[in-house]
């Protein structure tokens, strides 16, 4: 079986995964986004994926992505950007990228916007939350979230869409279940407030080990990589 083969049959398999998850929540399948997510994957893997139906490309390097992108790798997908990024290569996103779903600071989107601004667009972004408090990890921690989300709501150039979230490495089913409520209350909180240039669409949580916990829990946007491009070099001892 060629690479490829092997990648339209794992996006077949994910999404069969994210309809039997969401049924088994009562939740419409179709609510739910999948997004591949591409690193250390060529242009010609990411292709594929987009050719068995892959409709959201995510990117975690900023240079990967520059790469791709002159490779027109991401030709028939949106393309987010989900992975850390500091603020000294936003310039490279802006413009390029439909959601950066991976703002962990106040600071971080000051910069997006200044670039959107420059650029005379409205940049879209998720925020990113540290809801398990790691000291390993970026992101806004869930109690000073609402005052940060008030402090950027009227700046030109953002969209805040939602909340994204990375949970601790789970080793077992339902490991993170417990703090993918939590995000799905968050969620549920923020969203009932009224901000301006707030549109509060997505919840973005769920990886290759954990997404159909993930969805019982309430995310409508999942990022696989491993499930569909299968293991990545660091990852095979």
């Amino acid at each position: 079986m060629t690479k490829q083969q092997l990648i339209y049959e794992n996006v077949q398999a994910v999404k069969e995964r994210i309809q039997n998850a969401a049924k088994k929540a009562g939740r419409n399948p179709e609510d739910i986004h999948l997004v591949a997510a591409t690193k250390m994957n060529d242009a010609e893997c990411v292709k594929a994926a987009i050719k068995a139906g892959i409709k959201i490309a995510g990117e975690n390097r900023v240079q990967e992505l520059v790469e791709k992108y002159e490779q027109k790798a991401y030709d028939g997908a949106e393309l987010h950007f989900i992975g850390s990024l500091q603020t000294n290569k936003v310039k490279f996103l802006v413009g390029k990228v439909s959601l950066i779903q991976s703002v962990d600071s106040e600071k971080l989107a000051g910069v997006i916007a200044k670039y959107a601004q420059k650029n005379k667009i409205s940049q879209d972004i998720l925020l990113e939350v540290n809801i398990a408090k790691e000291a390993s990890k970026g992101g806004i921690y869930p109690e000073v979230l609402p005052q940060i989300i008030e402090n950027l709501c009227n700046i030109d150039g953002l969209r805040i869409r939602g909340l994204m979230a990375i949970p601790p490495i789970s080793h077992f089913t339902g490991e993170n279940l417990y703090h993918f409520d939590k995000m799905r209350q968050l969620f549920i909180d923020i969203s009932q407030k009224k901000y301006d240039n707030v549109s509060i669409d997505f919840l973005s949580m769920g990886m290759s080990g954990d997404f159909e916990d993930a969805i019982s829990c309430g995310s409508n946007m999942v990022r696989v990589g491993t499930a569909i491009f299968g293991a990545r070099p660091y990852m095979i001892k």
